[in-house]
């Protein structure tokens, strides 16, 4: 059923552990019959070389010639993938070649005018060390994560750029910073990320301000360089938005929890991050190419996707890519025992209740799952929990390589491991011999994400394919959630309201976390349809000037 939709152009809506990674490889065949361009893209290295290997014999049996496209890779080896009737790689991967394949044809871009050319002037001026053979069909697998959380953020082919006017401005901004102080001098809007200076932080700006020649003499230009100074100390915090590795700043994907080494922050906000961490300044990027995610995808002839969670974005789905959304049924009835949320008033106490829950669970033998929103929650929810002698293995973006060895192993009786949201995503839990007995995995939910798609893709993790399992999320009024999302009224009403200590959730509690998700959502879906319409608005208004 699943091979069927995706042939036919849908999103398969399949349960964890139904069998995703072999569904897609029945519709690629299909497809890569016609030996047109056909793209499979999933979500890290590690899946397209696991997903390519395990299908491998599958795909020499019915004669289709499989490649593989990884960040490592040169332009050589890229080029022989690509010409491969299948071809494994990942969303950035692909973009950012199909980027590099328009600048190498410089003016050239119609098709058109590029047979002319070719037909007038035979011989290297034409292009033909393009890496790509063209966009003809695409199966996207874990679409909900590629097609729609991804897609904030369009990909850009940049090149650095020598800028030492920026590096001494971002170093100064930082130091007048300072002295600023929340509420005082500076109202920080959660929801926005914005910083707005009060009257009397304007003023203690002027007065900062007033010694220093050129640029800090404009008021517009110092109070837009201050405030991204804020940005950068307010909302970018070391071990949830970004890493420090090896002297330089890496950013961390907040959907999945990985590592983005060759990803880099615009108009200075990643140079001011490096002032803040007192690091070296690195060049900013000039801009050779863009696009977004969701213009690229919709540049493909046949497009289909395949995740655990599509009904609640379907609409996005239909209004964006035209993918209507398929729900297929699972292979075996659900047994998934889902506990009603516990909600607490303080996130201190949220913790210590985490922690006696993990322990009570664990003493039955039954291996554990805790879901964390970011990479600083998970490394210190680890140290407490090693602290009472437990062992544990955490799964953040720190330690990518060992992702898969500890999903795989994570179903193993009295395991307790730690991963940051959909860290091991793609990778099966198996339960270990007995497990089943004891009552399956159980997973814990240490805070509600902005999207309902992603609890569910955390529950989903516990009773795959018929095994029994249970999952709980204990939440708290200080969660990033609420306090971005949740209107001021409603979120003090609710601290005045909920008794120390803890209860399970009420309808009141509910009530406002599904407002929150919803807040949230509609936020999220505005900015993707933001950047959507600005790279539309790109391709028209400037394309009467080519290069």
């Amino acid at each position: 059923m699943g091979a069927l939709a995706l042939y036919r152009g849908c999103l398969a809506e399949m349960a964890t552990g139904e069998g995703k990674t072999l569904t897609a490889g029945l519709a690629a065949v299909l497809w890569a019959w016609s030996h047109k361009p056909c793209h499979l893209i999933t979500v890290n290295d590690y899946l397209v070389k696991r997903d390519a290997e395990w299908l491998g014999p599958l795909y020499r049996f019915c004669g289709v010639r499989v490649g593989v496209v990884t960040g490592d890779m040169d332009a050589q080896a890229r080029r022989r993938a690509y010409h491969c009737d299948l071809t494994y790689t990942t969303s950035k991967e692909v973009v950012a070649d199909f980027l590099r394949d328009g600048l190498r044809l410089a003016g050239l871009r119609d098709p058109t005018r590029r047979l002319i050319r070719r037909l007038l002037r035979p011989g290297p001026d034409a292009p033909e060390d393009l890496v790509m053979r063209g966009l003809h069909a695409a199966i996207v697998d874990e679409a909900d994560s590629v097609l729609i959380d991804e897609a904030v953020t369009p990909l850009i082919i940049s090149a650095p750029r020598k800028n030492e006017a920026l590096r001494e401005v971002v170093q100064l901004a930082r130091r007048l910073t300072e002295p600023l102080r929340a509420q005082h001098d500076y109202a920080v809007n959660h929801r926005y990320r914005e910083i707005e200076l009060t009257a009397a932080g304007v003023q203690r700006l002027e007065t900062l301000c007033a010694p220093l020649p050129g640029i800090w003499r404009s008021p517009g230009r110092r109070l837009e360089l201050v405030k991204q100074a804020l940005v950068a100390r307010e909302f970018y915090q070391p071990g949830q938005q970004y890493l420090i590795v090896e002297g330089r700043i890496v950013i961390v994907d907040e959907f999945t929890g990985r590592q983005m080494p060759q990803r880099t922050w615009r108009q200075g906000m990643h140079q001011a991050i490096e002032a803040k961490e007192g690091l070296a300044i690195s060049d900013p990027s000039e801009t050779l190419e863009r696009i977004s995610f969701q213009r690229y995808f919709r540049l493909y002839e046949r497009l289909a996707g395949m995740t655990g969670t599509a009904s609640e974005a379907a609409a996005e789905f239909w209004q964006i890519y035209r993918l209507p959304v398929v729900t297929l049924p699972t292979n075996r009835p659900c047994l998934r025992q889902q506990a009603p949320d516990r909600l607490f008033a303080r996130a201190a106490d949220k913790w210590d209740a985490i922690e006696a829950e993990i322990q009570r669970i664990h003493a039955t033998g039954r291996p554990i799952l805790v879901g964390t929103r970011s990479v600083e929650a998970s490394e210190q929810l680890g140290a407490r929990l090693s602290a009472q002698g437990l062992a544990v293995r955490i799964l953040n973006a720190i330690r990518p390589e060992e992702e898969a060895s500890i999903i795989a192993l994570a179903g193993e009786q009295g395991r307790i491991t730690i991963a940051t949201n959909m860290a091991g995503r793609g990778t099966d839990i198996r339960l270990g011999p007995g497990v089943a007995r004891l009552g399956g995995l159980h997973v814990v939910a240490t805070e509600r994400h902005e999207s309902l798609r992603v609890d569910r893709q955390l529950f989903g993790r516990s009773a795959r394919q018929g095994d029994p399992g249970s999952a709980q999320a204990l939440v708290s009024l200080e969660d990033e959630l609420l306090r971005r999302s949740l209107p001021g009224w409603l979120h003090a009403r609710l601290r005045r309201t909920l008794p120390a200590g803890s209860r399970l959730m009420q309808p009141a509690g509910r009530g406002a976390f599904r407002w929150a998700q919803r807040n949230a959502q509609r936020f999220a879906f505005q900015q993707r349809r933001n950047v959507l319409a600005l790279d539309d608005w790109m391709e028209e208004a400037l394309s009467f000037a080519g290069r």
